[in-house]
């Protein structure tokens, strides 16, 4: 028979639950706050994010990541072309496929954004000790590799 593991108090589990929720969503307006500076949306801002990321990708492998369909992605891409943010490559092992690729601009966008967004988090985190943060990245590194999908 196999053992049921250990369940944690309920109460603490909806609070985490909760702030976490409550959080991603700051951190969510910030992040539109901080785009409004550049002339991409949300969703460019998240395909550049994984283009930074992992590197050159299919419009499938992007549709993926994104939880987008394909057609939708296409249109993304078309209009983060015309704002030269990227550009289509034919694979270099298979002509047939076709990748996108992050040019400079948008190379450069999302390192500003993103550097933005680390100083608004460090100023969040001001009152933590030297301690505290290491604790607190340990733990969430934690909580990221036992969410992560295989």
């Amino acid at each position: 028979m196999e053992e049921r593991p250990f369940i944690h108090d309920m109460e603490i589990v909806a609070q985490l639950e909760k702030d976490m929720r409550y959080i991603s969503g700051i951190v969510k307006q910030k992040g539109r706050e901080l785009l409004n500076d550049y002339n991409i949306t949300p969703p460019q801002f998240i395909a550049l994010q994984w283009l930074f990321d992992e590197g050159d990708m299919t419009i499938g492998e992007l549709s993926t990541k994104m939880y987008l369909a394909f057609s939708t992605t296409t249109d993304l891409i078309d209009r983060m072309e015309k704002n030269e943010l990227v550009k289509r490559v034919k694979d270099l092992h298979d002509r047939r496929v076709v990748r996108v690729h992050l040019l400079e601009k948008g190379h450069s966008i999302i390192d500003e954004v993103i550097k933005k967004r680390q100083r608004y988090l460090g100023e969040m985190l001001l009152h933590f000790s030297p301690e505290e943060l290491v604790k607190f990245k340990d733990h969430l590194m934690k909580l990221h590799r036992e969410m992560k999908i295989e």
